[in-house]
């Protein structure tokens, strides 16, 4: 088999871009699929040959085609030629601009069934637009299992529903036209500014199995490659670095590795640009690699391998390479287009391999932004922070994020009174690609939230009591239908203990992926129920709460004031910390089964069977046996049948072998047996005795 060559290693050493190698090859009539693919080394040679040959010679190897330039053959145009051709144009246009006005206003005579509203809309405002009186609109919502008061917001799809019943056809009037009423009072309008797309730096997840070294890796890139100054460590939530190779720029969000963060992990992939998978070579492809590998492909990032862990005496490339190739990861050296770096995040093996192949990826997927576009983020973490109040997290997707800019994060809302940048210094202003977190918000967004920028403090008010009103509208739809079956299937519920929580965290993140991996712990017997969660230190509150509903708090990596655990203390609420995500489902799992019954189980003694009967003075009624199997014993369960019917579940009371009492009696003995308020015994009757044990409970 000839030797190949790579396109993006070829490009690389002739000082070329990939794009450019690319239009070379498929000018040489060699067609190649992306810089990954591979070219035989002859036609390499060539290539080469050619490069070196016209810069001699000072002859343009190559140059990309330019899509707006005017064809060669075309003929240059006059310059009246081109005023009377513009002229044609924009009368053209001004005949069809003329016509699609006529035409709109047509159609509105013609269909005077529309109804415009603008949002939120409450039921008194359908009532109104639609002509009809409330209670006459409470009662169609009624027949739909929609329980709703008069000044209650209606969530548009119910809106569009009514609106049909009716014959109308709901139009939903955007707040945009109230914007020209701001703007006469002297409100801030949002302005768009020239476009200016440029190139953005990659966005990069570290994804895995837990173990495998993603923290490892990370920390030796901020040792080596992060600016001097920024803090370091992971902690177990979601956060963000930003790394500098080569006069480069690379941002990795920080996500932690155990399976009860997968909702997290999949929103970090959502948010990047590429994946990087950690797989130990010592390991192999494990559950949580399969599981990153799905959600880097549902996200539609490209994947680069990062095989770590080569320091190790066991370590078995072939074994990661052949279990990736079995899950759906083609990599390059057997004919895919995924890269697999073997690196060590102890001796630093690999990882400038590592981070230039993450530029490559990034140069190919030709990433760019509009810094003049209005600003967008993604709200990766969010938190209550001691002397600074809400701040989030924030990565900025587009535009340019600045000091005083009114911000919307789903139901929060405020305006930005500080930036503070991965070195936790203040800065004025982020560009795309970079990670912020912003003060000023009114409250703490969930992570994931997307980020926009308003005109002013009262609009993102009111487009977040917007948000908030529809979020209420969804929890208060009640279904009215109730079948039997579901009526015992709640009935069957009601019966089941359940665990309740009060779960507090350090991060709105952290708090998401436990009260998801909490959720998890399924049970037909019992049930675990976070009554509420929050995020920041456990307080007096917590305590009242948790008393008053016979909850425990769990609190992960949180502080408890001494004040506030002498309160609980008092009221006997249980308050547990942990650090450690795999203690606290534990702890709470053997809570869980603490709340259930212990299982009995019956463990086998022996079997006798009655051969006479004798008639006692002072004892009364005795029966003769003989021990066919294991050992007759006193004070051990006994059950008698007739004919295989069961007749007796009682206690052996005495034994006796031949005129002594004792304690137990052997198989192939006789003794007599007596036994505890029982005397209807007859001959051939047969007695089975048990211990009965107690056992935890399976959930």
């Amino acid at each position: 088999m000839s030797e190949r060559v790579r396109v993006y290693e070829l490009a690389r050493e002739l000082g070329l871009s990939n794009k450019e190698l690319i239009t070379l090859l498929e000018a040489e009539g060699e067609s190649v699929k992306s810089h990954s693919s591979t070219i035989d080394a002859d036609l390499a040679d060539l290539i080469r040959d050619k490069v070196i040959s016209d810069r001699k010679n000072g002859v343009t190897t190559i140059s990309l085609p330019d899509d707006d330039e005017p064809a060669a053959e075309e003929e240059p145009k006059t310059s009246d030629e081109d005023a009377e051709l513009e002229r044609l144009i924009a009368e053209e246009e001004a005949e069809k601009r003329r016509a699609a006005e006529a035409e709109e206003a047509a159609a509105a005579d013609e269909n005077p069934k529309e109804i415009h509203l603008r949002t939120p809309i409450t039921v008194r405002d359908l009532a109104d637009g639609l002509g009809l009186k409330p209670h006459e609109l409470i009662g169609m919502l009624f027949n739909m299992n929609i329980f709703a008061s008069i000044n209650q917001v209606l969530d548009l799809e119910i809106v569009e529903r009514i609106c049909e019943k009716c014959g109308r056809v709901f139009v939903r009037e955007r707040r945009e036209k109230t914007r020209a009423a701001e703007t006469r009072m002297g409100a801030k309008t949002l302005q768009p500014r020239p476009e200016h797309k440029a190139a953005r730096p990659p966005v990069v997840v570290f994804m895995g199995h837990v173990d495998h070294g993603k923290t490892s890796l990370q920390d030796y890139i901020r040792k080596t490659h992060v600016t001097a100054g920024e803090s370091g460590g992971i902690t177990q939530h979601i956060g963000a670095s930003v790394a500098h190779y080569n006069g480069q720029t690379i941002t990795f969000l920080d996500t932690p590795g155990h399976e009860a963060f997968t909702a997290m992990r999949a929103r970090g992939a959502n948010a990047t640009d590429i994946a990087v998978l950690v797989v130990a070579a010592d390991d192999g492809v494990m559950p949580q690699t399969i599981e990153a590998i799905n959600h880097a492909k549902a996200a539609g990032v490209p994947i680069v391998v990062a095989m770590n862990k080569m320091d190790k005496p066991g370590a078995d490339p072939d074994k990661v390479k052949l279990g990736l190739q079995q899950h759906g990861v083609n990599i390059e050296e057997w004919g895919g287009d995924v890269a697999v770096i073997p690196v060590s995040a102890v001796t630093g093996q690999g990882i400038d391999d590592l981070l230039e192949r993450i530029l490559l990826e990034a140069e190919m997927l030709e990433l760019s932004a509009d810094q003049n576009a209005p600003f967008e983020g993604l709200v990766i973490e969010a938190q209550m922070e001691q002397g600074r109040g809400p701040t989030a997290s924030v990565l900025v997707r587009n535009g340019t994020l600045n000091v005083g800019d009114v911000l919307l994060c789903g139901v929060c809302y405020g305006k930005v009174k500080a930036l503070i940048n991965s070195q936790d210094k203040n800065v004025k202003k982020a560009l795309p690609s970079t990670p912020i977190k912003i003060m000023g918000l009114n409250g703490v967004p969930e992570a994931g939230d997307k980020v926009v920028i308003c005109a002013n403090e009262r609009e993102a008010k009111e487009r977040a009591d917007e948000v908030l009103q529809q979020q209420r509208q969804k929890s208060l739809n009640v279904e009215r239908t109730l079948s039997l079956d579901d009526f015992f299937s709640k009935q069957s519920e009601a019966e089941k203990p359940e665990l309740k929580l009060v779960l507090k965290t350090d991060v709105r993140g952290t708090l998401e992926a436990i009260t998801d991996s909490l959720g998890k712990l399924k049970s037909d017997k019992v049930t675990a129920n976070v009554i509420m969660g929050g995020v920041g230190e456990i307080s007096e509150n917590d305590v009242d709460l948790a008393a008053a509903s016979q909850a425990i708090i769990i609190g992960f990596h949180v502080r408890v004031m001494p004040k506030v655990m002498r309160l609980a203390k008092q009221k006997g609420v249980d308050v547990r910390l942990y650090s450690i995500i795999y203690e606290l489902l534990e702890d709470v799992t053997a809570a869980m089964r603490g709340k259930l019954q212990p299982v009995t189980k019956e463990t086998p003694l022996g079997e006798a069977e009655i051969i006479q009967v004798f008639e006692t003075s002072k004892a009364g009624r005795i029966c003769g046996c003989r021990v066919r199997s294991g050992v007759m014993r006193v004070n051990a369960k006994c059950k008698v049948y007739r004919e295989k019917e069961l007749i007796y579940l009682g206690q052996v009371q005495s034994l006796r072998h031949f005129k002594e009492d004792v304690r137990e009696i052997q198989a192939g003995n006789e003794c007599g047996i007596r036994l505890d308020n029982f005397e209807e015994f007859e001959v051939g009757d047969r007695l089975e005795l048990f211990n009965v044990v107690e056992v935890a409970p399976d959930l």
